[in-house]
């Protein structure tokens, strides 16, 4: 059997970290390896586990999460799913996340019902698989 995919969540809302890890848990080809509830726990926990892919809030206090995926991106390169109720077809701040590095976007609110959806991009961006229809990634709204 293939090793599964190491992911690092990262979300200000424990209700969503809670939300999203008990959702990958139940797939035995992901492995969440780290949460972190704000970006400087992210940076620390990227460099420790160094993960196969990260999924990161937007809005969260402090740093937020495009400067994160920055900091991602000039450290330790790893695909990296950008999550927000913001995500929308043709929003900006979708272009502007795949601009700065982001694998793939996804809202926040479309996880539970597009579940098959979004851990099979989990599965497939940690593997290193991207398609085109893949980049940008179809925004669930």
């Amino acid at each position: 059997m293939r090793k599964p995919v190491r992911i690092v969540v990262v979300d200000d809302s424990l209700t969503i970290r809670a939300m999203i890890e008990t959702l990958l848990e139940r797939d035995r080809r992901i492995e969440v390896v780290g949460i972190a509830r704000n970006g400087e726990e992210a940076i620390d926990m990227i460099r420790l586990e160094k993960p196969d892919l990260v999924t990161l809030d937007i809005a969260m206090p402090g740093k937020d999460g495009l400067t994160i995926l920055d900091e991602i991106m000039d450290m330790e390169p790893c695909p990296v799913i950008m999550l927000s109720s913001l995500m929308r077809d043709g929003a900006p701040i979708v272009a502007e996340a795949m601009d700065r590095g982001a694998a793939a976007c996804f809202n926040k609110a479309m996880i539970v019902r597009e579940a098959t959806r979004f851990i099979g991009l989990i599965r497939d961006l940690g593997r290193g698989i991207t398609a085109p229809a893949m980049t940008p990634m179809p925004i669930a709204a």
